[in-house]
């Protein structure tokens, strides 16, 4: 399932603060802007590992387990969160308040990379991107 962590600062001074979001290898980001009451994702990626770090707004976060569908959380989200999706976790954001995050992907996004490791899911109400092939 999906796992969630606050960022606390590393390092704060009389400059300001550092905060190290992430380590590891990412091979795509996004800077996304979301308005309230709208719903992203509904899809799950076969081999892309997703990292969404919240830096202002809220969401909550839908997710289920596609080799057990009957397990489901929700993950309420706040700036200075990450949020890491696994493969063949089919997830979905809704935004409880205008939103910027940042969506940090294992895998490249561009000439189709995205298209084919994405599938829509509905897991819950909202948009579904008509370009994604479904389950």
């Amino acid at each position: 399932m999906e796992t969630i962590e606050h960022i606390n600062s590393a390092c704060h001074d009389d400059r300001g603060d550092i905060f190290n979001i992430f380590e590891g290898r990412i091979e795509h980001v996004a800077l996304i802007t979301s308005k309230k009451g709208s719903v992203r994702a509904n899809h799950y990626h076969k081999k892309d590992h997703q990292y969404i770090y919240l830096i202002s707004g809220e969401y909550e976060s839908h997710s289920c387990d596609l080799r057990n569908p009957e397990k489901k959380q929700v993950l309420t989200v706040r700036p200075g969160d990450i949020v890491s999706t696994p493969p063949y976790i089919a997830h979905a954001q809704k935004f409880t308040k205008d939103s910027v995050f940042l969506a940090l992907s294992t895998r490249q996004r561009e000439s189709g990379k995205y298209e084919g490791d994405t599938m829509a899911y509905q897991v819950i109400e909202g948009y579904l991107n008509p370009q994604l092939k479904s389950k």
